[in-house]
């Protein structure tokens, strides 16, 4: 089939670009997201994440891990110590900050966020077998480590 049989695809100049596609994913993934869970879900999740795997962390130190603005992380937080995911406690090596940790009540938010998040990647993904998720994911982390983190 010829381009000008699918008259609403993009040009063909677009969809080689690979920062054109690596968008319309993110939008995919984005909506796919937003299907499954609430607003700030991806935020919980990714700072839910970071104090599984890091622990105890300063909310300048989840803020630099997570390329997000520290008063971005101070709602979150906020949010979070409210539904008694995370504590908030001062650090005893410098007692002008506070540790996060992750409490029981987080831990199993972030399973519950885990399970959204594992579907939407089946449905995002559901083009690829198991050899090219894995090859798509080694690949992005290829790219991704090549660049300089971002900060927010």
């Amino acid at each position: 089939m010829s381009d000008m049989e699918h008259p609403l695809q993009p040009p063909g100049r677009l969809r080689a670009l690979a920062s054109w596609q690596v968008n319309k994913v993110s939008t995919l993934s984005a909506r796919l997201t937003a299907q499954r869970m609430q607003l700030g879900a991806r935020t919980d999740f990714a700072v839910l994440a970071a104090l599984e795997e890091y622990g105890a962390l300063s909310q300048a130190e989840i803020g630099r891990r997570l390329g997000l603005d520290r008063n971005d992380v101070n709602g979150v937080l906020n949010r979070l110590e409210g539904h008694r995911q995370v504590d908030r406690q001062t650090d005893p090596t410098d007692r002008r900050r506070n540790l996060i940790s992750l409490t029981p009540v987080g831990e199993a938010h972030l399973e519950e966020l885990q399970r959204h998040t594992d579907a939407v990647q089946d449905t995002l993904l559901a083009g690829l077998n198991p050899e090219e998720r894995q090859q798509l994911h080694h690949l992005l982390s290829k790219l991704l480590d090549s660049h300089q983190p971002q900060s927010a």
